[in-house]
């Protein structure tokens, strides 16, 4: 299956499933564009994995940018440790804590697999997983949740900003994707596949 790539500042081109880009940013960088960018073209259901916002944030964050909420499946990683109480949904569901990865890893996999038609997941964002539950158990993580994209024929962006990390650590998750759209200080955007 194929799924267009359609954000703004790039070349629009198709990519198949199991693609998965890496999103390099500036830590103060606005990447809400980018992110809904890709959410919002070609798909029919998608999960936003969040460890930087809530799952309120990021429906704000939706609407903002028009993108339809119905196809919206949310992991909020922040509300539980943060001490709100939350019940899961249809929609929002909630891991313990950013420092979850067996969590995070299933319900990707459970989104994976009870959904059909084409697929995007949006990972926001690896450099605060890292921050929580170490660099080691990061990569693995990102690691698992690849080959469930690629087994479920599912694409996938993922947040990181370099200059958090040593840099073999983000050549090594470079290393690990399809390919890399990068936003600079001054809000360029540049896609390599």
């Amino acid at each position: 299956m194929d799924y267009s790539l359609a954000i703004r500042g790039t070349e629009e081109r198709t990519i198949p499933g199991g693609t998965a880009l890496l999103l390099l940013h500036p830590s103060t960088g606005e990447t809400d564009r980018i992110d809904t960018d890709f959410l919002k073209t070609d798909t029919d259901r998608f999960l936003v994995v969040s460890t930087r916002t809530t799952a309120r944030e990021v429906l704000q964050k939706l609407d903002y940018y028009d993108v339809d909420e119905e196809s919206a499946v949310i992991l909020d990683t922040l509300s539980i440790e943060r001490g709100y109480s939350r019940r899961s949904t249809d929609r929002i569901h909630y891991a313990s804590a950013p420092d979850d990865l067996d969590g995070i890893v299933e319900q990707t996999a459970d989104f994976l697999e009870n959904s059909d038609g084409k697929r995007r997941v949006s990972v926001d964002s690896i450099t605060e997983l890292a921050y929580y539950a170490g660099e080691t158990r990061t990569v693995e993580a990102v690691e698992r949740i690849l080959d469930l994209l690629e087994e479920h024929d599912a694409v996938g962006i993922f947040h990181l900003s370099p200059e958090v990390h040593e840099d073999h650590l983000v050549d090594r998750y470079r290393d690990l994707f399809d390919g890399t759209v990068e936003l600079d200080e001054d809000g360029t955007v540049s896609l390599d596949l």
